[in-house]
């Protein structure tokens, strides 16, 4: 006769999972932050992303552990929390009036000119731009990720890179380079 488990209680039929999902976290951690960082061009946000994407994974880690690759469901938890953020207007603080930084590296211009650039593009098409080219995920993995047709995936991807090239002109222009 097996017994029953109360809940708030653990039985030796249920090992606790807290430590395999904080492994989780903690190996996945840097890359996501990353990636939410290239959708919102702030840090700080970009790991509030993460912390609400980790708070939503663990709601359901029984569930994510058994998937092929609890990886992508992460990424795509990511992606999903960056869009609702946007739907709700949850915009950051501007930093435009902070004092202006040091003169910089080349290299560091130029980052700094594609993350502007990236962060002018509508959310969804920086989300699909961000997943196709930094994620180097395929359309229908993108299309997967964000609930929408491969179709709309390859719109935007196009969209998306004619707006980056736009926008980062004036700036290969004015340094010969990007």
């Amino acid at each position: 006769m097996r017994r029953r488990s109360l809940p708030g209680h653990r039985s030796a039929d249920h090992p606790d999972h807290r430590e395999e999902f904080r492994e989780f976290a903690v190996a996945s951690q840097g890359h996501l932050r990353r990636s939410a960082y290239l959708l919102c061009g702030d840090w700080h946000f970009a790991e509030d992303l993460v912390q609400i994407a980790f708070d939503r994974i663990y709601r359901h880690w029984n569930r994510v552990r058994a998937a092929d690759n609890p990886g992508a469901y992460a990424r795509q938890v990511v992606y999903r929390c960056f869009l609702d953020s946007r739907k709700k207007h949850l915009d950051t603080v501007s930093l435009e009036h902070l004092p202006e930084q040091a003169s910089r590296t080349d290299a560091t211009d130029t980052r700094l000119a594609v993350l502007e650039a990236l962060r002018q593009l509508p959310a969804r098409t920086r989300a699909v731009v961000v997943l196709r080219y930094w994620e180097d995920m395929s359309v229908e993995q993108t299309a997967g990720i964000l609930d929408i047709s491969q179709g709309a995936v390859k719109s935007m991807s196009s969209r998306g890179l004619g707006l980056l090239r736009e926008r980062l002109a004036d700036f290969a222009d004015t340094h010969g380079r990007l």
